[in-house]
């Protein structure tokens, strides 16, 4: 088995398992349950991370293997396309009509920009460090 597999099977079930403890978090916590919240939750959760991660990989050159474990592996096993599918079934099974749009929608749209703004707030990141990396070499933090 390659390192970049192991990497991802890492990834993947530590990133299942917090899907799975947010999930239980939610429904606990929320009604009623005529919307699919914790899917919702960590789906747009999940396309934010991915988003920063990407950005903050490809700034702070994080070895590919460690790319790989917050992406196709934290991210991927996070979030689930599949389990958004089938909660959008459900609410048409109920005839929940007009949650299934705003579910559909919301979650295509909002994931969108949520994986934009990860994006964003990694090149910030990345900004603000290399800020403070080159005034230290220069001395300015230093000279206390």
């Amino acid at each position: 088995m390659s390192k970049e597999v192991i990497y991802i099977f890492i990834g993947g079930g530590t990133g299942s398992a917090l899907r799975y403890f947010i999930q239980l978090l939610m429904h606990e916590r929320i009604v009623p349950y005529h919307f699919p919240w914790a899917t919702f939750t960590v789906n747009l959760l999940g396309s934010f991370l991915i988003g920063l991660f990407y950005a903050l990989s490809e700034r702070f050159h994080l070895p590919f293997e460690v790319r790989l474990f917050l992406t196709t592996g934290l991210c991927g096993g996070f979030t689930t396309f599949s389990t958004f599918s089938s909660d959008g079934v459900g609410l048409l099974k109920g005839e929940f009509y007009g949650a299934f749009v705003l579910y559909t929608l919301l979650s295509i749209g909002i994931g969108l920009a949520a994986t934009l703004a990860g994006g964003y707030v990694g090149k910030q990141i990345y900004l603000k460090s290399a800020t403070i990396i080159q005034y230290t070499i220069k001395g300015r933090f230093m000279s206390r």
